[in-house]
């Protein structure tokens, strides 16, 4: 029998996310999405005993465009998913392909000690997760 190499989160995760601010409107957050071409933006904590939230395009085409709301006038904390569920950078990549299927999850920050440390979704997990020798 063959042993496998583990391949873990943190040996995938992307570092293409940005921190915001659940206050800002959806209008500036699409802005953020281009001028940083990243893959999601995570909403920080309003305080210790807050949690991170995640705002992901897809939420903005179901929850705005879809409905036809005005971007300029909607908060980016009325669309996005909070609390988020976060990855340990330790897990095993299979385990996190797992957890997200259970959840119906596409992405997910990687937090180490409670801090953001980058992003992890399918295509990391796949393109990056299954490249063993």
């Amino acid at each position: 029998m063959r042993e496998r190499n583990v391949i873990r989160v943190q040996d995938v995760m992307a570092n293409d996310f940005a921190m915001v601010d659940g206050l800002i409107t959806i209008k500036a957050a699409i802005e953020i999405y281009k001028e940083k071409k990243v893959a999601a933006l995570l909403v920080n904590k309003r305080h210790d005993d807050d949690e991170y939230g995640i705002l992901l395009l897809s939420d903005i085409a179901k929850k705005v465009l879809a409905q036809d709301r005005a971007p300029e006038r909607i908060n980016v904390y009325e669309v996005m998913t909070k609390p988020v569920i976060g990855v340990d950078p330790q897990m095993d990549v299979r385990y996190c392909a797992r957890l997200f299927d259970n959840f119906g999850l596409s992405m997910a920050p990687v937090l180490k000690n409670g801090e953001v440390m980058g992003v992890v979704g399918y295509n990391q997990i796949v393109l990056d997760g299954l490249l063993t020798d």
